[in-house]
């Protein structure tokens, strides 16, 4: 899914420092869940950013806060050089027909009381893109058939498709607006794998056709690698890892994807026999009271005493990659380490390896 990717100098998008806390209890038990604590990323036009990691390590809530669907706690979004928290009520309406989001349920994103029609061209009466009914017909029949949908479906209600079907509705309610960005949010995880790949080429044809831009959030580090330009890995609400697709895949520096690629299954019994898995200990800790300095500490096999004390952050590793781990000191040569106490210790006993949903 590559379209001509902007000049590292001309992002679309630019997070600064980003963090996405949520109040929780009262009095003296108050306390936040950090969602998302300190996440910053480019996406440049036309390209398509990978962001992938556990369940609950911040990824939807990243995708949500780009588009200002929740607000963030700090730090900054810039939009093609604007900052979006600098925008009126009214301005900000404006803008949103320049960014959409396609949600991961397509069962559960689309109103079941509502002609699949309306939904789509809801957008068309919200930015008044349309002069009479019988423009707003023929745009809602365009925007149907651009994603594979016959335009007599409009008058039929969303418990009459199929999951793959429900999804291109997604689609299209999204693109009515003719937006520049795209937040995927793991648009294929609902689906039955035949469908995915379906999903999978249609937006790569649009975006091939549209110019768009997408932030592509998922699970399945199999199909983000066919998908994405760039990878972002997630881990307890920030970035650990972010380089090119073949560097991430043929060269992982942070310890957390290299335990991830471990648990992709390869279609070949004689490579995955001889495969080795890097197993992690415990569960993820609790956003609520994350472990000092690195996140990772508490469940990484090369901790040593440093971890405990400095919260790394990203850091040029090499050429076209970035990684947040003391193991490549500040200037990103290696470091001489000791074993620290809580080396292979996880939050709860037992051990296993990290997996990645099927989506």
């Amino acid at each position: 899914m590559t379209a001509e990717v902007g000049s590292e100098h001309d992002p679309l998008v630019k997070v600064e420092d980003l963090r996405v806390h949520f109040p929780i209890g009262r009095g003296r038990d108050k306390t936040a869940v950090r969602a998302v604590d300190g996440v910053s990323l480019e996406v440049h036009r036309g390209e398509t950013l990978g962001l992938v990691g556990e369940s609950g390590c911040g990824k939807s809530t990243t995708g949500l806060a780009l588009l200002r669907l929740v607000e963030p706690t700090a730090g900054t979004v810039t939009f093609d050089g604007v900052d979006l928290a600098t925008l009126s009520r009214r301005e900000l309406r404006r803008w949103r027909r320049r960014a959409a989001m396609i949600f991961q349920d397509p069962y559960a994103s689309l109103d079941p009381r509502v002609p699949v029609g309306e939904t789509v061209g809801e957008a068309l009466d919200i930015h008044d893109l349309h002069q009479g009914k019988r423009e707003r017909s023929a745009r809602i029949a365009e925007l149907l058939e651009r994603v594979g949908l016959h335009p007599d479906v409009v008058d039929r209600y969303p418990h009459e498709f199929s999951g793959g079907q429900r999804q291109r509705l997604g689609i299209a309610r999204a693109l009515a607006c003719e937006p520049e960005f795209l937040v995927c949010d793991e648009p294929i995880a609902a689906l039955d794998v035949s469908i995915q790949a379906q999903v999978m080429n249609l937006l790569a044809e649009l975006q091939s056709e549209l110019g768009l831009t997408y932030l592509f959030i998922a699970h399945d580090l199999a199909a983000v690698q066919h998908v994405s330009d760039r990878i972002a890995v997630m881990y307890l609400g920030r970035v650990v890892e972010l380089a090119d697709r073949t560097r991430i895949y043929r060269d992982p520096q942070h310890p957390y994807t290299r335990a991830l690629l471990s648990a992709i299954p390869v279609p070949d019994p004689p490579r995955e026999r001889r495969r080795v898995r890097v197993p992690l200990p415990g569960d993820v800790p609790s956003p609520t009271d994350p472990p000092s300095g690195c996140r990772f500490r508490t469940r990484c096999p090369e901790v040593f005493e440093a971890c405990g004390r400095i919260l790394p952050a990203l850091q040029q590793v090499g050429a076209g990659g970035r990684a947040a781990c003391l193991l490549h000191g500040e200037l990103g040569d290696p470091v001489e380490r000791s074993p620290h106490p809580d080396a292979g210790r996880g939050t709860t006993t037992g051990s296993h390896v990290a997996e990645i949903d099927p989506g």
